[in-house]
């Protein structure tokens, strides 16, 4: 019986994930060219040209630098994600962020401050002074 795979279609780069499962432990910096996924502890910067999952069980003591970031578990860092990050349910988030599009769903925990980042070429829709001059309306 052979053990190896002869499909040679399989594609790489961002279509292959990197999981980390519980039990492990990582010291130290983690660079990927495509996903990554946390469901042990890691203590050090990861960095992936794709995207980040930090599983319920996932814990990272560290920066955390990727296209898309989904927190189930555990951030202590700073998080930038270029595009979207999510903090699911059962999310703890302690540390700075910045993104795009921030999704944070009712029972996740953040500490710590956000800067919304704007799509290249794009601006917000209200700038702070539009928004001062609606809450000085009100009053």
């Amino acid at each position: 019986m052979e053990s190896f795979v002869k499909d040679k279609n399989i594609t790489s780069g961002m279509d292959e994930v990197t999981i980390l499962s519980t039990g492990v432990k990582l010291k130290g910096s983690l660079t990927s060219d495509g996903n990554v996924r946390v469901d042990g502890y890691v203590e050090g910067n990861i960095s992936a040209n794709a995207n980040i999952t930090v599983g319920d069980r996932g814990e990272i003591k560290g920066n955390i630098s990727a296209d898309n970031v989904i927190v189930g578990g555990k951030v202590m860092g700073i998080v930038a994600a270029k595009e979207k990050l999510v903090l699911e349910a059962n999310a703890s988030l302690q540390g700075d962020i910045s993104t795009k599009i921030l999704v944070i769903a009712s029972g996740a925990k953040f500490d710590g401050n956000s800067k919304m980042v704007p799509a290249q070429g794009g601006s917000y829709t209200a700038s702070e002074k539009d928004t001062q001059h609606q809450h000085d309306k009100k009053n």
